[in-house]
């Protein structure tokens, strides 16, 4: 989806965010993430972030396994930044938003605020690859990916707009299944940190045909 902001380098992003830790939530570079927004803390993150002008806020997972507490965990090391491109209010007091990505983050420094959500100083610079659209394009092995998501489809008796998916450029495909994919936290964050596209679609077929191996061994019905 385009956007109105022009970012033409990791100096025109801010360099404190404000973050919403959420397990298994994957949001790449110019992909969208719906979210319905209804704890008072995270209305407030969106008040503000609209107040601030930057309408941004940094999607991130909460390293929950290596955390002591339950109630503020700590966070992975990187996260990626969306921009807020749809906004409503539901009428019963939750915003129902899309996010737009734009790029990822490392953690600079988790600050104590006052706010009731969390917020982090992060470093662009790491990926300021991610500012340019379909970088790495070329490199991705398209037809073992659509292969392995064929299998995929198979086994779990789904369907998808084939169409839509053949006239998709590689990142837009590569990056909207990474994010839909049914996969743990663990192996989300792995997509997320990938250096480039070509090694996040690797991933992501080496961890789908990992999934589909295991369905061969335990008997699933819909491999047989």
């Amino acid at each position: 989806m385009p956007i109105n902001a022009d970012y033409r380098g990791p100096g025109d992003l801010p360099e404190v965010i404000p973050v919403f830790p959420l397990p298994g939530a994957l949001l790449l570079p110019r992909g969208q993430m719906p979210l319905n927004i209804f704890e008072m803390r995270y209305l407030a993150m969106v008040d503000d972030a609209f107040r601030d002008g930057h309408r941004l806020i940094g999607m991130i997972q909460p390293d929950i396994t290596n955390s002591a507490s339950e109630d503020r965990p700590k966070l992975f090391g990187v996260g990626c930044v969306g921009r807020i491109t749809q906004f409503a209010e539901s009428g019963d007091g939750r915003y129902i938003l899309e996010l737009t990505g734009v790029s990822r983050f490392r953690v600079a420094e988790e600050l104590t605020v006052l706010t009731p959500y969390r917020q982090c100083k992060v470093d662009f610079f790491a990926y300021a690859d991610d500012l340019t659209a379909r970088k790495g394009e070329d490199a991705v092995d398209r037809e073992r990916l659509l292969a392995v998501l064929t299998d995929f489809l198979k086994v779990n008796e789904l369907k998808v707009d084939w169409e839509g998916i053949e006239t998709a450029p590689n990142e837009a495909l590569v990056n909207a299944l990474a994010m839909m994919s049914p996969y743990g936290p663990p192996e989300k964050q792995a997509m997320l940190e990938a250096p480039d596209l070509k090694t996040r679609a690797e991933i992501l077929i080496a961890v789908t045909e990992m999934d589909l191996a295991k369905k061969r061994t335990s008997g699933d019905p819909g491999l047989q």
